[in-house]
């Protein structure tokens, strides 16, 4: 176990203790310290102070954000110093920039015990009593589950448990902390799904009907809640997978995401994808894609754009897959796809460019192997203009993002090619032959400008607009060269 607890988190706990009350970290700080992860977020709960002197405690430290009084809860915005690291209190560089002070943001959250009776539906429909005198195995009750509600003295290292997460923790069991609290937010059905990948969790059976409960109350949540927890499931999980098929058991997507279970009933040429259903597929292809943004090195939001591309990259599949002279065939899926791709989309949150990006991405993940294969063709070539073309068609989406998801998708199958080796020579290829035409990141520019127009005498106008996308053609589709478009220009103005 990881203790390696940032010395303001120390500090301000013995300030509290000073002023007659006991700080204890709560939440998911304790359980990656028991798992050997470093936090990156502390949350304290403080027993026997009032909420007026602990705010008087925090305000020594620096900046005091009520962002939720009326629940007991600060945010400290640290701006005091802060002391260096004792000899025997471990290596904190864990908690270096940009998580200033040793924690998330510089932000700690502080809270102090309630209790929670649902009044009306949503997240703030609780009506919720304070209680600093609140005894700690009372308080953990309104915790979600078990390896949730482990607490810790950071001033003695001791754990209190009463729910027995440690033990959970230990055989790898997700279970619900209160079957009768737990469905007062349905979030928590999908916290269980990205708890579970990140932690490969099984979830046991009390806890699975207690779930399956909850999920008609989904309905209640808002796109932004979703989105938060669909980054955490497909950025900070290895597989994934796990979380999804959880999902998928438990009936979250026939009531939030309808597009995702057809593609279970949703077959596949075996010759090309032995490992059976487009839902299948899928999930291999998301944990590729996992694996690939570590690889990378992504950041969050490059990651979660490649990550929601795998995931969708195959929807156009339940709408167009037939039987076509005795094989199965889903011809023009990616087209298809779109309007499936939008809509699970818009109900997961996410923004507009974003969106775009997502899109363009998923219409045209197959190009990449094919225009690669019909390049190496003997009597083959791939035109330059065929490159701009899919620049642009894809933006605001760069080529690399559009490889990376490309990649995920020709290795998310079964093993279709025996004793091949692992290589995806297409995104190397294509790589370079998009920054010998400037395109790596974005369009190409105009073959002509505006500029270029109007220093020729011709007056700004649909004329103008006409002839730059002309102009384009001639580039991309007949492989005209910057001369033989300047004299076409020379032509048009000479009978304009």
């Amino acid at each position: 176990m990881t203790t390696n607890i940032p010395p303001i988190i120390t500090t301000l706990s013995e300030s509290i203790r000073d002023a007659g009350g006991r700080a204890l970290l709560v939440g998911g700080c304790v359980r990656d310290m028991l798992l050997d992860i470093a936090p990156k977020d502390f949350d304290i709960e403080v027993y026997g102070l009032a909420p007026e002197k602990l705010t008087e405690v925090a305000k020594t430290f620096g900046e005091v954000i009520e962002v939720g009084k009326a629940f007991g809860i600060l945010k400290l915005k640290i701006t005091s110093p802060q002391p260096p690291p004792s000899k025997g209190g471990g290596d904190i560089t864990d908690f270096a920039p940009p998580y200033e002070g040793g924690v998330g943001g510089g932000l700690i959250d502080l809270g102090i015990p309630r209790s929670d009776s649902k009044i009306a539906d949503g997240h703030k429909g609780f009506d919720v009593h304070v209680d600093p005198s609140m005894m700690p195995a009372d308080a953990v009750l309104r915790r979600d589950f078990t390896i949730n509600a482990i607490m810790m003295d950071p001033l003695t290292g001791e754990t209190i448990d009463p729910t027995n997460g440690t033990s959970d923790l230990e055989q790898k069991i997700l279970r619900v902390v209160d079957p009768v609290l737990f469905g007062d937010d349905p979030l928590r059905v999908l916290r269980a799904l990205q708890f579970v990948a990140r932690f490969d969790l099984v979830v046991d059976p009390e806890s699975m009907s207690i779930m399956k409960a909850t999920v008609p109350s989904l309905k209640e949540l808002s796109p932004e809640r979703l989105r938060d927890e669909w980054r955490k499931l497909l950025v900070l999980a290895e597989k994934p997978s796990i979380g999804l098929q959880l999902g998928f058991d438990l009936g979250v997507f026939d009531v939030l995401h309808p597009e995702l279970p057809p593609l279970k009933s949703t077959e596949q040429n075996p010759e090309w994808h032995p490992e059976g259903d487009v839902w299948i597929h899928t999930l291999m292809v998301v944990d590729e894609a996992a694996m690939i943004i570590r690889r990378e090195a992504l950041d969050e939001e490059s990651s979660f754009t490649i990550m929601l591309g795998a995931l969708v990259h195959d929807l156009g599949k339940a709408l167009c897959t037939r039987v076509i002279d005795g094989k199965i065939r889903s011809i023009g899926h990616e087209e298809e796809g779109e309007a499936p791709t939008r809509s699970f989309l818009k109900a997961v949150g996410v923004s507009s460019v974003m969106t775009e990006k997502i899109v363009g991405i998923m219409k045209d993940h197959l190009k990449p192997t094919k225009y690669y294969l019909d390049d190496h063709k003997e009597g083959m070539s791939i035109s330059d203009g065929a490159i701009r073309k899919l620049a642009a068609r894809i933006a605001p989406a760069t080529m690399n993002e559009l490889l990376l998801v490309a990649e995920a998708d020709y290795f998310g199958r079964g093993q279709w090619r025996h004793g091949e080796a692992r290589q995806y020579p297409e995104r190397q290829w294509l790589l370079d032959r998009a920054a010998k035409l400037d395109v790596l990141a974005g369009p190409a520019p105009h073959a002509i400008t505006g500029a270029d127009l109007v220093a020729l005498g011709i007056e700004p106008g649909p004329k103008m607009g006409e002839m730059i996308r002309e102009a384009d053609r001639l580039r991309d589709d007949e492989g005209k060269t910057k001369e033989e478009i300047q004299e076409w220009i020379a032509n048009e103005i000479r009978w304009m």
